[in-house]
């Protein structure tokens, strides 16, 4: 693996991690951020190992999973596209009263759950 591959591997890992502390924090839509952020960040490892290019600075996970051409397992890629839409109401709260009732502990955990199957199937892609 690239050294570039490798670093955003390794900042993938580390913000999934922090969606983690996040959640033992009580901070539960960070933590679906730091999801999001993981994803991405894994998916623009693979984005620069393939075109062998610096990635397109942006977020949308469905339009990264797409320029690298995988096919993810079904379950997986239905995930991806739920935290693709939970990053514009994280990343830009209208309200915090109304995230914190959406990203509730029990969600928030969950999606904890299924970025790290996300983000196992992402790095074996390699």
């Amino acid at each position: 693996m690239d050294e570039k591959t490798h670093e955003w591997i390794k900042q993938a890992d580390f913000d999934s991690e922090t969606a983690e502390f996040m959640f033992e924090g009580g901070r539960y839509f960070y933590a679906v951020f730091m999801c999001h952020l993981s994803l991405e960040k894994a998916l623009k490892g693979i984005y620069c190992k393939i075109h062998g290019e610096v990635p397109p600075k942006m977020h949308n996970l469905v339009f990264l999973i797409n320029k690298t051409g995988m096919k993810p397992p079904e379950a997986i890629g239905k995930f991806i596209v739920k935290l693709n839409e939970a990053n514009i109401a994280t990343r830009y709260p209208e309200s915090l009263e109304k995230l914190q009732k959406i990203y509730t502990k029990e969600i928030s955990r969950e999606m904890i759950s299924q970025t790290k199957e996300a983000l196992k199937w992402i790095k074996q892609q390699l």
